[in-house]
């Protein structure tokens, strides 16, 4: 894991194999960013137009190198874009620092140790190029390369091992915590991004059920599996139904975090489909080569427990992750078939690629038999959602309007994108079976919202409750960008993690 520390040293004095400075547009050209005053005199006052002679647009996320000249103790500068020079007496966003400084750490991969000298007003910047830096850094390299490759210095460049963060006050109490904080978020966030990079063959349920314990056992989280016995004589027909295809049991893992002053509960539930061939329902060609991305929101779940934990929130926080594999085999769901779930309720099964539901259908009637405060489910659920809102955007659907708000806002605060998606009654109808309670598909126009509607039958009355599909931002196929890495990203951990700090305060909006 990439290092941090807050120094006190000046940009010029302190040892560092590349400083990183920011770099804006004014309305006379290029100007200097707070943090790269001593850069700034290094070039006689001339940085900016050094950097417009380079090419450099000041432009969000560029990332420019030059040598250094005399005056300054580190060999390299970096100067990252943050685009337009903020108005008189604004300080720059949250999220465009912490994209330049997740830009700068991408293209510090192999060096020991970076300074970064960006802007810094409040504990907030410290927190935002903290994230940025860290998440940045991230590389998902276990598969590449190899010991005796390592050891030549041979395979994939190391990430960037240490990040000193000037302008911050080590020893002020705000800026502190925002850098511990971050430590602990960012490197849970990494943690989800490694399993959703795991390759199908080394994730099943059950070893990410194994993840999951000795993480509860590293962090005082109580954790409880029920293995395929135990679902079966539990009654948990969607997770059976689902995984009963595939060589590898399905799992329920509940990851309990209490605290001895909480006031509030909440409960999160992930989507974990460690492998989605689609079943007999099978995926087209082109279609199943990221399919271990689609225990996503598991993995969203898992990290907003433990950081919750690491954090010590005063909030009581409960996680489970429905795990299964979704293969086709002559013991596999059929289109057609009729499942039992825990609720009670009848399944009839249209699609077998529509199984996300089914498993988060089991875990969400679970979590209500324990009368949370709130409910949060989490997952990669439809491809609909990404025709919706693209690549970038999770959707939030609720059935309290208060509620899902208070999720949009929170996700802002945090940098997520996403978007309040609506839960209309007319497309409930869809659903209904003429030999089941329901039919696990309904109308093709529409089909997020759909989803969404089938979730909703399954929470406890008056529970207030809320889905998060982040089918687009949950695995990033093109280039890295910003402190986004290519693969697993850690969507929605965040926005969790801001949720569980609300209810700590007491109040869930």
């Amino acid at each position: 894991m990439t290092a941090l520390t807050l120094s006190t040293s000046g940009a010029a004095a302190l040892r560092a194999d590349a400083l990183v400075v920011g770099i804006a547009k004014g309305t006379k050209g290029l100007v200097a960013a707070p943090g790269s005053e001593a850069v700034d005199q290094a070039f006689d006052g001339k940085f900016g137009s050094v950097l417009e002679t380079l090419g450099a647009s000041g432009a969000e996320g560029e990332v420019t190198k030059l040598p250094s000249p005399a005056g300054l103790k580190a060999p390299v500068v970096l100067a990252v874009g943050l685009g337009p020079l903020p108005d008189k007496g604004d300080a720059y966003p949250a999220e465009t620092l912490r994209r330049a400084a997740g830009s700068a750490a991408r293209a510090l991969s192999g060096v020991k140790k970076a300074a970064f000298a960006l802007p810094v007003e409040a504990a907030e910047d410290v927190a935002a190029i903290a994230e940025g830096a860290l998440l940045g850094a991230y590389a998902f390299t276990a598969y590449q390369g190899g010991e005796k490759n390592a050891k030549k210095g041979e395979g994939p460049k190391r990430p960037l091992a240490e990040v000193a963060l000037l302008g911050a006050k080590p020893r002020d109490k705000a800026h502190k915590a925002a850098a511990e904080r971050a430590i602990a978020l960012t490197e849970e966030i990494n943690r989800a991004r490694d399993l959703i990079n795991t390759p199908p063959n080394d994730l099943t349920p059950e070893a990410f059920a194994a993840v999951a314990t000795a993480a509860g056992k590293e962090n005082g989280i109580k954790v409880q599996v029920l293995d395929e016995k135990a679902l079966a004589k539990g009654g948990y027909g969607g997770l059976l139904g689902v995984g009963q295809g595939s060589a590898n049991p399905p799992r329920l893992v509940k990851l309990a975090y209490t605290h001895p002053e909480a006031e509030k509960t909440l409960a999160l539930v992930g989507k974990g489909i460690t492998y989605d061939s689609g079943g007999i329902s099978l995926k087209p060609a082109g279609h199943n080569e990221t399919m271990k991305c689609d225990m996503s929101g598991a993995a969203a779940v898992f990290a907003a427990v433990v950081s919750a934990a690491r954090l010590g929130l005063r909030v009581n926080v409960t996680g489970w992750l429905a795990l299964a594999e979704n293969m086709p085999s002559g013991t596999a769901t059929r289109p057609g078939d009729v499942l039992r779930m825990y609720s009670g309720k009848t399944v009839e099964v249209l699609n077998t690629d529509a199984e996300g539901r089914l498993v988060l259908a089991d875990a969400l009637t679970r979590a209500s038999e324990e009368h949370p405060d709130a409910i949060v489910d989490v997952a990669t659920l439809t491809g609909a959602m990404m025709l919706a809102l693209g690549n970038r955007t999770f959707g939030i659907m609720a059935n309290d309007d208060a509620f899902r708000t208070t999720l949009h806002e929170l996700a802002e605060e945090a940098g997520e994108a996403s978007w309040p998606m609506p839960l209309p009654a007319d497309l409930r109808k869809g659903m209904d079976s003429p030999t089941a309670d329901i039919a696990n598909m309904g109308e093709r126009m529409g089909g997020g919202l759909v989803a969404g509607l089938f979730l909703k039958e399954f929470v406890g009355e008056g529970i207030t409750w809320a889905h998060l599909d982040i089918a687009g931002p949950a695995f990033h196929e093109g280039a890295p960008y910003g402190y986004t890495p290519k693969g697993g990203t850690g969507s929605s951990v965040r926005t969790l993690v801001k949720l569980a700090e609300r209810a700590a305060s007491g109040d869930l909006g």
